[in-house]
């Protein structure tokens, strides 16, 4: 019988966070907890920088009660970070850093739980322990909400946010068509989304009929063109009374500038953007001095586990859980990916990919899902989305508010000297 070899694990959460990504935690946990093979589990204290400056946490000191919570809590519980790795050629010392402390804790999986920078990282990592002579199994754990990983049907965290934007869309239009007579007239509801409208597609699930709302998306993948918008909502407030306006916050012009480009760069050299919602209301109010509110929903929509989809928390505990899986058996360097076999009734399997597939790519939304006129959704991307949205799967509630979990957070005992900078 072949001696079984226990090595320690590692797992970290990376970038924004979700309503759900403490559901793939959990699968994580609660799967490692049972193999065999898998001796201690620990996790990065705010993701990856937990392990650059050797800072862990001690998963098996939280109770199993805790880690179950962890399924209906929203947010990073162990701490993540918008920290991304250089190349290795452009800095080798980080990635040698995070083998020096994965040896010395003898740590021999890697769970990233990301989205397309995170997959680059893990793949990195496998690849410079083989190079060191320290293999260490690595596999990535999708995360994301703005759905933007290719090779997955959808990324866990994106139906979440799609069913908060899809019900805040329709909850907000009828304040607005119950106002607009005397009031309001224009809602902007500006969503996140920086290359792909994916959540801003999902807006147009609030309503199906012509004239209902929203009257106007816009997409990143669209070119905003000033008049032809402007023209689109005197003919709906003309039409129905009221326009309703989602704007997902990475909408551009046809030279590819950002409409609300703030002329700065966030932590990953992303392009820093400010408010769209206001300078889109603002530009209605100087064409046609219409009455106008508009909404940024920002953290709301990525946090709101209280409205999450029951789909979205399934799928993001079956990532977590598969990533286990493949990594006791061997398999390294890949990711676990939703397959949809069936869309009604909708059926999914978990199935893999290699991480060199996804890693630093981006998947748009297909011409295909949006409508000809370039302000709606088609037949094809509501029948994409509405199973991703399908299921309430509400968190218990004390004294009339979520009862979230928090963990304890027990730190490791350090074993390397010195401080490493980051």
């Amino acid at each position: 019988m072949k001696k079984i070899v226990r090595r320690n694990a590692f797992y970290a959460q990376s970038g924004g966070v979700s309503a759900v990504i403490n559901a793939s935690a959990c699968g994580v946990i609660e799967t490692a907890m049972r193999c065999r093979q898998i001796g201690k589990l620990y996790a990065g204290r705010h993701g990856i920088i937990g392990a650059l400056t050797e800072d862990l946490i001690d998963v098996g000191r939280e109770s199993a009660a805790t880690i179950r919570a962890l399924k209906h809590t929203p947010a990073g519980a162990f701490g993540s970070a918008r920290f991304k790795l250089k190349s290795i050629e452009q800095n080798r010392t980080e990635y040698e850093r995070l083998i020096e402390v994965f040896r010395a804790h003898d740590i021999g999986y890697f769970f990233y739980n990301g989205g397309n920078d995170s997959m680059d990282t893990a793949l990195k990592v496998s690849q410079l322990g083989a190079a060191l002579g320290y293999p260490i199994t690595c596999v990535g754990v999708p995360k994301t909400v703005d759905n933007d990983l290719p090779a997955t049907d959808c990324c866990p965290g994106f139906g979440s946010v799609a069913k908060y934007v899809a019900v805040s869309t329709r909850e907000a239009a009828l304040d607005v068509a119950s106002m607009a007579r005397t009031s309001t007239r224009v809602f902007v509801f500006e969503v996140m989304g920086r290359h792909a409208g994916w959540i801003a597609a999902a807006a147009g699930l609030a309503g199906r009929g012509a004239g209902e709302p929203p009257h106007i998306i816009l997409f990143p993948e669209i070119a905003f063109e000033q008049q032809k918008f402007l023209d689109r909502v005197r003919q709906c407030v003309g039409d129905c009374g009221y326009c309703v306006i989602v704007v997902s916050e990475g909408a551009a012009y046809a030279d590819g500038r950002f409409l609300a480009d703030a002329g700065t760069t966030d932590a990953f050299g992303h392009t820093q953007l400010g408010g769209v919602a206001p300078l889109v209301a603002n530009m209605v109010r100087q064409a046609h001095g219409y009455k106008y509110h508009w909404a940024v929903a920002d953290y709301l929509q990525r946090s709101a586990r209280h409205i999450a989809s029951r789909v979205d928390v399934e799928q993001a505990y079956a990532v977590g859980k598969a990533a286990v899986e493949l990594a006791v058996r061997g398999v390294n360097a890949v990711m676990p990916a939703i397959v949809r076999k069936a869309s009604k009734p909708y059926r999914w399997v978990i199935g893999q990919v290699p991480l060199a597939q996804v890693a630093n790519k981006e998947k748009k939304l297909p011409p295909g899902y949006i409508r000809a006129d370039g302000f709606g959704i088609t037949e094809a991307c509501r029948r994409y989305l509405e199973p991703l949205i399908a299921g309430e799967a509400y968190p218990p509630y004390k004294n009339g508010l979520p009862d979230y979990a928090r963990i304890k957070g027990v730190a490791v005992r350090r074993k390397l000297s010195g401080e490493f900078k980051i």
